[in-house]
């Protein structure tokens, strides 16, 4: 890896702790723009009356767009310089965000999310292996590796606030247009603080592999959607299977090709696969229970979305401190000991909070979270430490790569399969409702979602009507049903680690040590 501006190979200076600060923002707005629109949706809905499917997609298109293009927009910052890309995805970002802004239907919500989905694979994608890049001493980088995974626990905490505030006073639309001023300072002051690194040596961008990856991704998250939208048809295992097939060919192109997009050799390092996994399991269910979450206390306990994010400060705080203070953890512990009591500790608070949604519980809803939040926190940031430090140093980019492809992708699927999960539980316990007081497409829209339920109830005056509250209970069965299945995940992969840390030995030196 070569870099335009001279490596330094001891302790890094202010220039490197600052372009840290940059890289951390970039960070901060992708968990930002997710938490805020978790608030956003019940106005989403009442504004543009969007299908079932629709909603999933406005959910869901973002964070798949980033995933399937992550790779790519890695692979082009290796080719033209990973700053330039990430000050041309901050233009497109805050244009994107605008489009957002003043979307008049579903579909052209739709759009807009994927094309910020795109834009926001181009300023994601190369964070943490600069990181890698700009902190050459082990200690620094892994403190460095802390505060990048702080910025995600702090755009959760400060996206709900402001978005909060903004939907109290404004236009859901206002929740997007803060990103302009924030990608504004940044397309001001990265060139001026952030160094550019770019490979001289890389290969081509094989464009085949590009579209084998979406080809991939895409189909098999349209496949779930379609079955938690409508109910399971045998067809919709069709594009399921298409997407797991060219996944296949992707794989087989990948060992053929030189400079290949993700390196699979790193996957014949058992410690590096195991934790990748976790690592993956971990932002999989985190993000999906806080989709669950945030659409609970609006939907299911009733607050506004100025309650509903203040409410979830407590937790959020817990998430940011963690973020600050996990290498301490790591310290005393040693960083097998810590994915697996923070897996153990995760497990818990998922448990719990599947017992307070099943409950209807505010405190306990936001109890639990806290609790998954002290085991969650040194999962990521320990399980992140451990793929860069397992994998050999010439190899440490792309494993930085594979990580954050992970964590992006991770974050996405949770959101799709287990509101995909959710939905289907919600529509199979609305079965028995009596709806006969309906029209047809009323029936459907109850059916379909409790946030559509909910619109309809408003407006045909059924407020009082007693399938309100079978909606509302069959939600929050489908999230506690989603946190068990977290519960049981956890404590298996706990389970599967710990043989495979065991079998391994670690050089945790390279991982461990603040």
């Amino acid at each position: 890896m070569s870099v335009t501006v001279d490596a330094v190979a001891g302790k890094a200076t202010r220039r490197e702790w600052i372009g840290l600060l940059i890289l951390s923002i970039a960070c901060l707005i992708y968990s930002m723009d997710l938490s805020v629109l978790f608030l956003a949706m019940p106005a989403i809905v009442a504004d543009l009356d969007p299908s079932a499917t629709q909603l999933l997609w406005i959910n869901d298109i973002y964070g798949f767009m980033v995933a399937g293009f992550l790779v790519t927009m890695g692979t082009l910052g290796d080719r033209i310089g990973r700053r330039k890309v990430l000050l041309i995805g901050a233009f497109f970002f805050g244009a994107a965000s605008v489009f957002a802004a003043f979307a008049s239907t579903a579909s052209m919500l739709i759009v807009a999310r994927a094309l910020l989905g795109i834009a926001g694979a181009t300023i994601a994608p190369s964070t943490l292996s600069l990181v890698v890049n700009l902190f050459r001493d082990e200690g620094e980088r892994n403190r460095a590796i802390s505060i990048w995974g702080t910025a995600f626990a702090l755009g959760g905490l400060i996206g709900p606030l402001i978005g909060g505030l903004l939907l109290q006073y404004f236009h859901w639309g206002s929740v997007f247009l803060i990103n302009v001023p924030i990608m504004a300072a940044l397309l001001a002051s990265a060139p001026f603080l952030l160094p550019e690194y770019k490979d001289e040596n890389a290969g081509r961008l094989d464009l085949a592999s590009v579209a084998l990856s979406l080809l991939t991704v895409l189909p098999i998250v349209y496949g779930f959607k379609k079955m938690a939208a409508e109910g399971f048809e045998p067809i919709q295992l069709a594009p399921i299977l298409f997407g797991l097939v060219v996944g296949v060919i992707f794989v087989k192109r990948q060992k053929q090709l030189e400079h290949p997009m993700i390196d699979l050799a790193l996957f014949r390092i058992p410690a590096f696969t195991a934790s990748l996994m976790v690592n993956l399991a971990g932002v999989f269910f985190i993000f999906g229970i806080f989709l669950f979450q945030n659409l609970f206390l609006q939907l299911v306990i009733g607050l506004t979305p100025l309650k509903a994010a203040l409410w979830s400060v407590p937790s959020s705080l817990v998430f940011t401190v963690m973020s600050f203070q996990a290498w301490r953890v790591t310290n005393r512990l040693g960083p097998v000991r810590t994915v697996l009591l923070g897996l153990v500790v995760n497990a818990l608070g998922t448990g719990l909070m599947a017992i307070a949604a099943w409950h209807s519980s505010l405190v306990g809803v936001l109890g639990a979270s806290m609790i998954m939040g002290l085991g969650f926190v040194p999962v990521i940031l320990t399980t992140t430490g451990l793929i860069v430090g397992t994998a050999p140093p010439e190899r440490a980019g792309s494993a930085s790569a594979i990580s954050e492809t992970s964590a992006e992708f991770g974050g996405a699927l949770g959101v799709a399969i287990l509101g995909s999960i959710g939905t289907l539980f919600y529509r199979f316990a609305m079965q028995d409702a009596d709806l006969t007081a309906l029209s047809a497409s009323d029936r459907n829209s109850v059916t379909a979602a409790l946030g559509t339920a909910l619109e309809v109830a408003r407006s045909t005056g059924n407020e009082a009507a007693p399938w309100i509250e079978m909606a509302k209970a069959s939600y929050a069965g489908g999230f506690a049903l989603c946190c068990a299945l977290a519960t049981v995940t956890l404590l298996l992969l706990a389970a599967i680690a710990s043989q495979v840390y065991a079998r391994t030995e670690l050089d945790e030196s390279r991982i461990g040590g603040h």
